[in-house]
């Protein structure tokens, strides 16, 4: 209902970003927080699934269905193609690695100005063509409460797809990998097999979040995949609660809100926004999440000393209360 609560078209558009945002930070929390896989370089996945989409569309006449899909095999290869260095490298160095990576494909965007037209960017990119649904007639996605409903649905359908994903065996498998490679060995578990099916299918919903994003702005330009956005995305996940499933959402709403209600502060609004992520990290280290069950312990009923005392009497002595 937020759509049609916030009348102005700014805010209509934020909760189109939010819903981009809570893609991504979904695509990442698979790799970093269910596979145990530093990963940097999220932002270049999702300028692959802008910048491929875009270009099929403006420079090849294709539909925007097709091309969201191409460019979202597109980034999943990519995934796959990082994944083959991610075998062979942990921690810190698979971070650099990734990150790497991001830089990679940004200066590529950059410097590529016969095919991304460089810093110049890319213009008058039109919205997704209308769809007819039986019951709703034709559905335009020129207005933001619209677009916001499809990117929405796609993201709520990539919700109950992870959920499928960490409720399977490949789940168990991922957390095994996660918490001990060696041990997971040991049980059969082929690390590298999960760790590229991770970066692959995360990779893949990254892109497809990155194919919305233009045909929101309407332009494209490099310096919306800067470095920067990869290590907000990260903030997304871990602010919200790393290897949660409901956490990388409720972190992309709120690191999406801040920066906006902070904005009337000016300049000022950053220091805010970094001591407010600072503190996060240092006292909530498992974020959003850990508060909510922080509150939901404290909100429990306490039992009351006599039923305490009589508890042994009614189960049946000391044994049954032990």
């Amino acid at each position: 209902m937020l759509p049609h609560l916030l009348s102005t078209s700014y805010w209509r558009g934020v909760l189109v970003v939010m819903a981009m945002n809570v893609m991504i930070a979904m695509a990442l929390n698979l790799v970093l927080g269910h596979a145990g896989q530093l990963h940097l370089g999220q932002a270049g996945f999702v300028a692959v699934g802008a910048y491929v989409s875009t270009i099929l569309i403006k420079s090849h006449g294709w539909n925007f269905w097709m091309a969201g899909l191409s460019a979202t095999l597109a980034a999943g290869l990519l995934g796959l193609a990082l994944a083959a260095f991610a075998v062979r490298l942990r921690g810190h160095y698979l971070g650099i690695a990734s990150l790497g990576f991001a830089i990679i494909v940004h200066q590529s965007i950059a410097n590529w100005e016969s095919v991304t037209e460089g810093m110049r960017g890319i213009y008058g990119i039109a919205p997704p063509p209308s769809i007819s649904l039986p019951g709703l007639g034709e559905i335009g996605f020129a207005s933001p409460v619209n677009l916001f409903y499809l990117v929405a649905g796609v993201a709520v359908l990539i919700y109950l797809l992870l959920s499928a994903v960490l409720h399977s065996p490949a789940g168990e498998a991922l957390a095994a990998v996660r918490e001990d490679e060696i041990s997971a060995a040991s049980l059969g578990i082929d690390s590298r097999i999960w760790k590229a099916f991770a970066f692959a299918l995360g990779s893949a919903i990254a892109g497809l979040a990155g194919c919305f994003y233009p045909v929101y702005v309407g332009t494209l330009v490099p310096d919306a995949f800067t470095v920067v956005e990869s290590f907000t995305m990260l903030a997304m996940v871990i602010v919200g609660g790393m290897g949660t499933r409901i956490g990388p959402v409720l972190g992309a709403v709120v690191l999406t809100l801040l920066p906006e209600l902070f904005r009337e502060f000016g300049q000022l609004r950053l220091i805010i926004y970094g001591a407010a992520l600072t503190l996060v990290v240092l006292f909530m280290p498992g974020g959003l999440v850990q508060v909510w069950q922080l509150l939901a312990v404290r909100w429990r009923r306490p039992v009351p000393a006599q039923e305490t005392a009589a508890a042994p009497h009614l189960a049946g002595g000391t044994e049954a209360s032990r």
